[in-house]
C-alpha cells in the first residue's frame, strides 16, 4: 500500500512539473527590460522564444516575430529544441506512468508494469534536465549581457517564465527519481518473494511425493524374497 501511495505522489509531482514546463513555452516574459534611474516607466521591452515586443504606458503592445529560424541566435534555437523535447518526453512519461502504475488495470503483469513505470520515470528525469538546461542557457545569456560593460544595446533582466521553468524542471526530476527508486525496490522485493515461494513449493512437492510412495498400496514395493531361508525350511521338512 505504501509503494502505491509513493507512486501516486511521484506521478503527481512529475505531471505538475510537466504542466509548468509546458506553460513556459508560450509565456511572453522570458526577459524584460531594465530601466535604471527613472521614476516613470514609459515603455517596457520584453521577449520570449518566438517574438520581441514593447509595451507603452497605455498598455498597447507592439510585437515583432522573429523573421527566420535560420537567422536566429544559436542559444534561442537550442532553447526551442530543448523545450520542445522536454514537453514531448513529459507527455510520453505521463502515458507510460498511467500504464505502469499499480493502481491501474492495464499494462500486464506486475513485473511488466514496473518496467514501464521505470521507463516513465526516466522520461520525466530527461524532460526536467532538458527544460533546466534551456532555462539556464537563456538566463546565462541575459546575465552575461547585463553585466558586460561593453554591451551597449538594450539590456534585459530575468523574466517570470524562467523561474516557472526552473520550478517545473525541479518537480519533474524529483518525481521521476522517486518513481524510479520506488518501482525498482518493489520489483526487487517481488522477485525475491517469488523465488522463496518456488523453493518452498518444490520442497513440499518432494515431501508429498515421498509420502505417497510409502503409503499408497500401488506404489509400495515388496522386498525381494530370501531364497536361502526358504531352502533351509525345505530341507527340514524333507526329513520329517
Amino acid at each position: 500500500m505504501s509503494n502505491m501511495v509513493t507512486e501516486i505522489v511521484a506521478f503527481m509531482l512529475s505531471t505538475s512539473g510537466w504542466v509548468l514546463v509546458s506553460s513556459t513555452l508560450p509565456t511572453d516574459y522570458w526577459k524584460v527590460s531594465s530601466l535604471d534611474g527613472t521614476v516613470i516607466t514609459t515603455a517596457t521591452y520584453w521577449s520570449n522564444l518566438w517574438k520581441t515586443c514593447v509595451t507603452d504606458s497605455t498598455g498597447v503592445s507592439n510585437c515583432k516575430d522573429f523573421p527566420s529560424m535560420l537567422a536566429l541566435d544559436g542559444y534561442i534555437q537550442a532553447c526551442r529544441g530543448l523545450m520542445i523535447s522536454s514537453i514531448c518526453l513529459g507527455f510520453f512519461g505521463s502515458v507510460f506512468a498511467l500504464i505502469g502504475m499499480k493502481c491501474t488495470r492495464i499494462g500486464g503483469t506486475d513485473q511488466v508494469k514496473a518496467r514501464i513505470a521505470f521507463f516513465a520515470g526516466f522520461n520525466f528525469i530527461l524532460a526536467g534536465l532538458c527544460s533546466l538546461t534551456a532555462c539556464s542557457l537563456y538566463a546565462h545569456k541575459i546575465t552575461s549581457e547585463f553585466f558586460d560593460p561593453m554591451y551597449i544595446a538594450q539590456k534585459y533582466e530575468l523574466g517570470a517564465a524562467l523561474f516557472i521553468g526552473w520550478g517545473g524542471s525541479a518537480l519533474c526530476i524529483l518525481g521521476g527519481v522517486v518513481l524510479c527508486f520506488s518501482l525498482s525496490d518493489g520489483l526487487s522485493k517481488s522477485s525475491s518473494h517469488s523465488g522463496r515461494v518456488y523453493g518452498y513449493n518444490g520442497a513440499t512437492s518432494i515431501m508429498s511425493a515421498r509420502t505417497v510412495d510409502h503409503r499408497h498400496p500401488v506404489n509400495y514395493r515388496r522386498p525381494p524374497p530370501d531364497y536361502s531361508t526358504s531352502s533351509q525350511q525345505f530341507d527340514k521338512n524333507a526329513y520329517v
